[in-house]
């Protein structure tokens, strides 16, 4: 299947079946959004929308975050990952927001990565929620998802996915295919076991093809018996050690 075609497939079906995706994360204005989603790198959105609400009563606004100190911020959001670092970046980039950008959310890519804790990733997510610019966040749902279906070809780095989803993806859905691929990695295109018995892409999938063409199937077919014979022996060994300690001890 062509490269183009894939792309269509994929556009047609979450147009129709998912046409209004948003983020799991849990905010009130851009503000909010910018704090957890820098949170959330290598996080669960899940744990950022437990530690948040304290946190955006406590520090409502960007001049409060800035008055704050790191260690005081830490407190709210020690049970993310690498709260220490974030702690630090949260309070530097509030006093940014200050200093720099009279307490608004910069629009642009490059504005936005001169925060402290926001590199491309946050950067586009941001620009595409709230600025709703045709930008394209890759993280690792994203990454892997782009890759099993085949909308990306030997894309190693994320700034590479990046690049072809957003040349080949329309631009009126560049911002909501970014929800389609992190939401269909999250709940069925898992990174260990993906639901493909489930899932409703897999007659377009290059994944999918691959690991279960005729081929495929004899070797996993050939897997499992080889299982049940290494089982099979390993009770008739079982079985023969007890045989012989019971011996021993009738001795």
């Amino acid at each position: 299947m062509l490269k183009a075609e894939r792309y269509r497939h994929f556009v047609d079906y979450f147009s129709k079946n998912q046409p209004n995706p948003v983020t799991e994360l849990h905010y009130n204005n851009p503000f909010q959004l910018l704090v957890a989603v820098i949170l959330s790198a290598q996080c669960t959105d899940k744990r950022i929308n437990q530690v948040t609400p304290a946190l955006f009563e406590r520090f409502p606004t960007p001049q409060d975050l800035a008055a704050a100190t790191p260690d005081e911020v830490f407190s709210y959001i020690r049970s993310v990952s690498y709260p220490n670092n974030k702690a630090k970046h949260l309070v530097g980039m509030g006093k940014m927001l200050i200093d720099v950008f009279n307490g608004e959310i910069p629009a642009g890519i490059e504005n936005l990565q001169k925060l402290p804790g926001v590199g491309r990733k946050t950067a586009n997510v941001i620009a595409s929620v709230i600025f709703e610019e045709p930008a394209m966040a890759v993280d690792t749902h994203v990454f892997r998802v782009a890759n099993r279906i085949g909308l990306t070809n030997n894309a190693r780095t994320p700034l590479a996915v990046e690049k072809q989803l957003v040349q080949n993806i329309p631009k009126e859905y560049i911002g909501v295919a970014h929800h389609w691929l992190i939401l269909h990695g999250r709940y069925i295109c898992l990174a260990r076991s993906p639901k493909c018995d489930v899932c409703p892409l897999t007659w377009f999938c290059r994944y999918y093809e691959r690991n279960n063409t005729e081929a495929a199937l004899q070797r996993a077919e050939a897997a499992k018996v080889k299982k049940a014979k290494e089982a099979k022996k390993k009770k008739a060994l079982n079985t023969i050690s007890k045989e012989l300690k019971k011996r021993s001890v009738d001795n």
